[in-house]
This record gives C-alpha cells, sequence and structure tokens, in this order.
C-alpha cells in the first residue's frame, strides 16, 4: 500500500465547541474568565441532559455528555432540541481525554471489595470502573458509530487527543470526530493528590481525603469538560457547516522550549499564547523563543488545574480569541506539559480561511 502524501490529506477545521464548566458559556468567555479564580457554583448537568443523562454515570461522564450535546449542536451535527444526527453515525468518532475521570469509582469499588466482597457491588455501577467509560457513553448517547479512543496521557493528553483525532480524519478513518475533554473535583481525587504517596483514598474506612480542596498542595482543581468536533473541510463545505478555526502543526517534544521551537520558525511569533498552566521559568519557551509582547492566557488560573482536559479547554479558548482578534492576528499556540513533565505538546490553530493550514502531514504537521 503507498502511502498518501501531504498533499492528498485534508485540511481539519473546528466546526463545534461546547463547554460544560462554572463561570464560562462560550470560548469568548473562557478569556474574560482567564483570570484569578473566583468561586463558582458546580456546573448543573442535569439542567443540559435530564435525568435520562444522569442515571447510573459517574460525575465525569455527565461532564462530558454536556460539553459534547453543546458541541454537537454548535457544530449542527445535531438540530436544535433533537439528538438525532444529521449525517450518518458511522462518520463520526470520538476521543476523549481524562487522567482523573472515573478514579472515584476505581477507588470506591476497590475500597468495597476489600471491605466486603464483590457482592457489595453494584452491577449497574461497575461498568463506570472501565477507563473508557467516558468515550464510550458518549458514542452510545449520540449514536456515533466511528472509531473510538480513550487517553489517559498526562499532562499532553488534552492536544493528544485532538491531534489523534484530527489524525482518523486525515487517515480517512472518520469524516470527523468529536473531542472531549472532562476532569472533576471530588474527594477522592483530592485525597489522592494530596495523599503520601502509596496511600489509596477511600481503601480504609472510606476515607477519601482531607479539607483542602484542590490537588499538589491545594490547588484548585478542574470541575467541568470541553469538547470540539473536528472536521474535514471539504466534508465540511458540503453539509454547509461554518469553520471556527483550522488545526494547524503538532509537535511533541522532551521539553518546553525544543517543543516551541520546533514548531514555530525563529522569526515567527503567534498572536497569543495559551500556556501550560505554570508560569514559565527562564529555561522555558516564554525567554528562548517567545517575545514577551506576546499575549498568554493561563486558564487553569481561573478554572484549577485540568489535566487531560487542559489541552482540550485551550483549543476552545483559541477558537474564542481567535474569533475576537481576526484573520490579521496571527496564529493561537497552544502548549500542554512543561520542563517536569514527560513531555510537551503544541498545536497551532488558525483562522479557518487562511490557506496556510493545511494540508496537513501525516504525524500531525502542515505541510
Amino acid at each position: 500500500m503507498t502511502p498518501r502524501t501531504s498533499a492528498t490529506l485534508p485540511t481539519v477545521v473546528v466546526t463545534g465547541v461546547g463547554l460544560a464548566l462554572p463561570g464560562a458559556d462560550t470560548p469568548r468567555e473562557l478569556l474574560r474568565a482567564a483570570a484569578p479564580r473566583r468561586p463558582y457554583e458546580p456546573f448543573d448537568t442535569g439542567a443540559r441532559i435530564g435525568r435520562r443523562g444522569h442515571r447510573y454515570k459517574d460525575r465525569a461522564t455527565r461532564l462530558a455528555l454536556c460539553a459534547a450535546l453543546d458541541a454537537l449542536r454548535d457544530a449542527a451535527l445535531l438540530p436544535g432540541d433533537s439528538e438525532e444526527l444529521t449525517v450518518p453515525g458511522g462518520t463520526v468518532g470520538v476521543v476523549a481525554s481524562s487522567n482523573l475521570g472515573n478514579l472515584d469509582t476505581a477507588c470506591l469499588t476497590a475500597a468495597a471489595i476489600a471491605k466486603e466482597s464483590t457482592a457489595a457491588l453494584s452491577p449497574m455501577g461497575l461498568p463506570n470502573a472501565s477507563s473508557n467509560v467516558i468515550a464510550s457513553w458518549a458514542a452510545i448517547r449520540f449514536g456515533l458509530r466511528g472509531p473510538n479512543l480513550m487517553l489517559c496521557n498526562g499532562a499532553t493528553s488534552g492536544l493528544d487527543a485532538v491531534h489523534w483525532a484530527a489524525t482518523l480524519v486525515t487517515a480517512g478513518r472518520v469524516r470527523r470526530a468529536l473531542v472531549i475533554g472532562v476532569e472533576t473535583c471530588n474527594p477522592v481525587v483530592e485525597g489522592l493528590l494530596n495523599s503520601p504517596a502509596g496511600e489509596a483514598p477511600g481503601a480504609a474506612g472510606g476515607e477519601t481525603g482531607g479539607e483542602t480542596a484542590g490537588g499538589l498542595g491545594g490547588e484548585p482543581l478542574l470541575d467541568g469538560a470541553a469538547a470540539l468536533v473536528v472536521e474535514g473541510a471539504a466534508w465540511a463545505r458540503d453539509r454547509g457547516a461554518e469553520p471556527v478555526a483550522a488545526l494547524g502543526r503538532y509537535e511533541r517534544r522532551a521539553g518546553l522550549a525544543a517543543c516551541v521551537g520546533a514548531l514555530l520558525p525563529e522569526d515567527r511569533a503567534p498572536g497569543v499564547w495559551f500556556t501550560p498552566g505554570t508560569s514559565p521559568g527562564p529555561r522555558a519557551a516564554g525567554a528562548a523563543v517567545l517575545p514577551g509582547t506576546v499575549p498568554r492566557y493561563d486558564l487553569t488560573a481561573a478554572f484549577g488545574r485540568a489535566s487531560g482536559a487542559l489541552g482540550v479547554l485551550q483549543c476552545a479558548a483559541a477558537v474564542g480569541w481567535l474569533g475576537e482578534a481576526g484573520a490579521g492576528a496571527g496564529d493561537a499556540l497552544v502548549t500542554s506539559g512543561d520542563d517536569p513533565a514527560d513531555a510537551v505538546a503544541a498545536l497551532l490553530l488558525r483562522p479557518p480561511g487562511w490557506p496556510a493550514a493545511g494540508p496537513r502531514q501525516s504525524g500531525g504537521a502542515a505541510a
């Protein structure tokens, strides 16, 4: 089989964005929320997906379904209040990302077995302990019969999910894909991140953590989800969908400066940088590659440490920035992971009308 050249790979665009977050309902509101964190009421999943969406599902799955419903409607794949797809279900895949999403179910299931036996488990709740439950429920709920992937890949997981969804499109496996990033803040997750190594929350007496609301050192955690619909530009045009961004080059490297340096030419700076959630130090890309004049957004300051959902959330915010800034403002650079992490991922998003946004190479980069 002869591999396809980069010239034959389609441009991949974003045609829909969905959010299930406290404090922001649209991509542009993410930009205004990216400031010191304020207290918000938890997102009410029942108001969007109803009682049917709640039965036998953990909070991560419910949040994911809310964001997915929002994105599919924004992309005009679900019309109005209907949940009947406007395209064949086999043309739509799902790629979800979450590092901690169903950790509460897994830990509490293990604790119940240790304390009593498997007889203490509910047959209706046990499927939620599966690592791919979020992606699976999204496919089942909305009839998405294309390839179905669940990523739990550390700091880069969200951007990796966007990349692999685009790869499914460019490889011809699907015409479009739903990408979901979700994390939850609950006593089990807080207990695990705040407890010494080797102490599993809920393993003894059902205790699930201390009083600190947050991750390491009490750092707040995201309780929400973001979703994108990525689609081949030709398929979007055929069904009359309006793209809101085009996916450009993607890189994954061992360090932040190396990753950004490989993605951007030396004489070219992006119009905005969505940072990996930490303040870059002197060895990071901000000093080594990017001028200090490039605007920066740190979404974790407003929404908490986002882990596997960060990359998808950043892409949603980048769509908001592109819509406000216009075609002449440059690319939006999104990075997840930093030097202490095992890897760094970076992705460029561009206004959908720019020819330079594609085609993509089979490895995820633009030609």
